[in-house]
């Protein structure tokens, strides 16, 4: 089984929620998002998001957009106006998260180059 970086299987969008982040990560399938709802835990993401999300994260699932929604609790230093960190909004964490490798199944990376 390949290990591949997020962003062969899915797209993401972020930003900022006050002291917090917001990370959506969109499969390209219905089968890739059944995958990622098993792979893609909050344990994971803390772990990748280690030493940028230093409060809690919740993970919220909307299956008729295919998407998880990740809430990356004190990730950015305050907000957005009292913050001294270079992405006081969280606009990159959505690349950030891209990065993740995951454990997939051949049969599902089949035909996502044509797509």
């Amino acid at each position: 089984m390949p290990r591949v970086p997020l962003s062969r299987i899915a797209l993401a969008r972020s930003g900022d929620k006050g002291a917090a982040s917001n990370v959506g990560v969109i499969a390209r399938t219905a089968e890739l998002y059944e995958h990622l709802r098993r792979e893609l835990t909050v344990e994971r993401v803390q772990a990748h998001f280690g030493q940028i999300a230093l409060g809690e994260i919740v993970r919220y699932e909307a299956p008729n957009l295919r998407s998880l929604n990740f809430i990356l609790g004190d990730s950015l230093g305050g907000s957005g106006s009292e913050s001294l960190k270079t992405d006081a909004q969280g606009k990159t964490h959505g690349l950030a998260m891209l990065q993740m490798e995951l454990d997939t199944p051949d049969e599902l990376l089949a035909g996502l180059e044509d797509a």
